[in-house]
């Protein structure tokens, strides 16, 4: 705890001098709000704006959730799945890639031409772009076991399941929880980029259409608004699952806290 606090206070005293420094400097120069608007305009417009920015928030952060929730289940079953079958892993692996090498610009569009749904076409895009890193580690997991466990076990004459289940999903959790850290941010870019392509308008929308709606009409201080809304929910999200492993590695006696 001693050295988690100076840490802690490190980190505000740093986010607090970036933000006067900030405001300073608007201030000194004079510039005008539709160039750099001052931290405290922008807290008074997302003061002003709450409840439309909340409701698109809201609607970003089930997007964004709903989207890491598929891509850690299905980047779980495929990942044992492809541990149980070589066969399996050669023949799907490299579609996977291909998902993961493309832009979601580039296919965003596409997704939206072929689902009638908005609300699907936008969680399956920020689904393509969380699914990867869950499944790239939790494989690595699967493969990263105790030698002496493994012959242990073969000794034991244990099936491909009893491996799977007892000795290849424990050691595979740091990894999970790796890739699940990782993808939390990469749902939510996902979810903000498929949203800027779809250009949805409407109040049941996102953060991202406040945002193209606020530079359609030059209100600059809108815009950061809801970027700091979209900022504060990435680092809500590392937060969340850094305190989540944790908790889970509690009493887990081979990963030390620092590998968390």
């Amino acid at each position: 705890m001693s050295l988690r606090q100076p840490s802690a206070l490190g980190a505000v005293m740093s986010v607090g001098a970036f933000f006067i420094v900030w405001e300073s400097l608007v201030w000194l120069f004079e510039l005008p709000a539709y160039t750099l608007p001052a931290p405290s305009l922008v807290l008074q417009t997302l003061a002003q704006h709450s409840e439309s920015l909340l409701m698109s928030w809201w609607t970003t952060l089930k997007i964004t959730l709903g989207a890491l929730t598929l891509a850690a289940l299905g980047g779980v079953v495929i990942a044992a799945a492809f541990s149980l079958s070589v066969l399996f892993e050669r023949a799907l692996f490299p579609i996977a890639v291909m998902l993961q090498v493309t832009p979601i610009v580039a296919i965003a569009p596409l997704i939206l031409i072929y689902l009638d749904s908005t609300t699907a076409a936008l969680l399956l895009c920020a689904w393509i772009v969380a699914f990867f890193p869950i499944l790239s580690n939790t494989m690595t997991g699967l493969r990263t076991i105790d030698p002496h466990l493994s012959d242990l076990f073969r000794l034991y004459q244990a099936s491909g399941w009893q491996r799977l289940q007892l000795l290849r999903l424990p050691s595979a959790l740091p990894y999970f929880f790796a890739g699940l850290k990782i993808s939390a941010g990469l749902s939510l870019i996902g979810a903000v980029t498929a949203e800027m392509v779809a250009g949805a308008a409407g109040r049941e929308t996102g953060l991202a259409s406040r945002i193209l709606e606020a530079s359609f009409r030059t209100e600059t201080p809108k815009m950061f608004a809801a970027l700091v809304l979209l900022v504060l929910t990435g680092v809500m999200l590392n937060l969340i699952f850094v305190q989540l492993s944790r908790w889970a590695f509690r009493r887990w006696p081979v990963v030390s806290e620092q590998e968390i």
